[in-house]
Parts: structure tokens; sequence; C-alpha cells
């Protein structure tokens, strides 16, 4: 049995057969926002428009082979990218796309590939999610290192305090007023 999505995910499914589209659909459960268009051309703008977590398209397309749209997709955004391309085209696209992170899956696919793709493919999404949030949380304390030891810094020389004295005096007035040490930092810098 699937297991269904937990997080918030989008999706953008770049196919000219509804059959295909259905399949795929069927696929998602939980909580995903879908989209769904017909060529290259559109899907581009799509993606040019909005973020998406993973992009599926099923090869070949009306205006393409689905290739480039894979490679463009791969280079200009973060979007995991599943191709399924018919059987006979699928070990040249493997031995071109892969390299780039494009997975392939060759069609026709035997029942629950795609489902097994997606999923495996929305996992790495959201680890590549929380890195970033990870990252994003290291700079935020970082920045907040900055400030307070500039605010230390100003107090060492305009009031004389020494170091430790500059440090406990920080904390002591977040402490007193319920605010971060940070708060109390950029307040120390844009009095003195």
């Amino acid at each position: 049995m699937p297991k269904s999505i937990d997080t918030q995910h989008s999706i953008l499914i770049v196919s000219s057969s509804g059959q295909f589209d259905a399949i795929v659909s069927r696929s998602l459960t939980g909580y995903i926002s879908k989209d769904i268009c017909k060529s290259a051309a559109i899907a581009r703008r799509f993606v040019l428009e909005r973020y998406y977590d993973l992009v599926v398209i099923n090869a070949p397309l009306p205006d393409e082979n689905g290739e480039d749209l894979a490679m463009d997709v791969s280079e200009n955004c973060n979007a995991s990218i599943l191709l399924v391309t018919p059987q006979d085209v699928a070990d040249a696209a493997m031995e071109r796309l892969s390299d780039h992170g494009i997975m392939i899956v060759p069609k026709p696919a035997p029942g629950g590939r795609i489902d097994k793709a997606i999923r495996f493919l929305f996992s790495i999404q959201d680890r590549i999610h929380a890195i970033e949030r990870k990252r994003q949380a290291a700079e935020e304390k970082i920045e907040e290192l900055r400030i307070v030891s500039k605010a230390k810094i100003l107090l060492v020389e305009k009031k004389k305090m020494t170091e430790d004295e500059a440090h406990r005096y920080i904390g002591k007035q977040a402490m007193d007023r319920g605010v971060s040490r940070r708060r109390i930092a950029e307040r120390i810098l844009d009095d003195l």
C-alpha cells in the first residue's frame, strides 16, 4: 500500500496524454498542488512563473521529445525531474540525462513504478527542504552572533566595560525584557 505524502508538494505534469495524467494523479496522495500542461513551451512558462517540487514529463511531447525540457528545468530550478520516455530511447536518455539528476522511467512502465519514482523524488525534495531550513537557521544564528559581538565591542569602547561585563549586560537585559539578545544588541547599536 503506498504511503501517503504528508507534506505539501507542488507538481507539474507535462503530457499530451490524458490517460498518463490520470495515472500520475492516482499516485499523488496527500497534499499536492498540481498543474498539468500539454507542451514543453507552456511547461517552460509555468516553471518560470512558479516553484515546483517535481516535474513529470511524459515524452514525446507535441513540440519536442521532452529531453531538452528536462535539461532546461534541471538547469533553471531545484525541482526533481521524472522523464517517462519510450522504451526504445530510454537507454540513450539515461546516458544523456542521468548525470543531471533526472530520473528516467521507460514506458510502458510496470505497475507502480511511476508511483515509486514519484515517492522517491518527493523524499529527496523533503531532504533538500530540511537541509535548507537548517542552513537558514545557521545563517540567522551567525548573524545574531555578529550583531551581539558588535554591540559588545561598542560597550567595551564607549561604556568601558570588560568583554565579560558586556556579555553579561546583554544577556541580563534580554532576560529582564523578555526579548532576544539580538534585539538588545540592535538597540545598543542604535543608541550608542
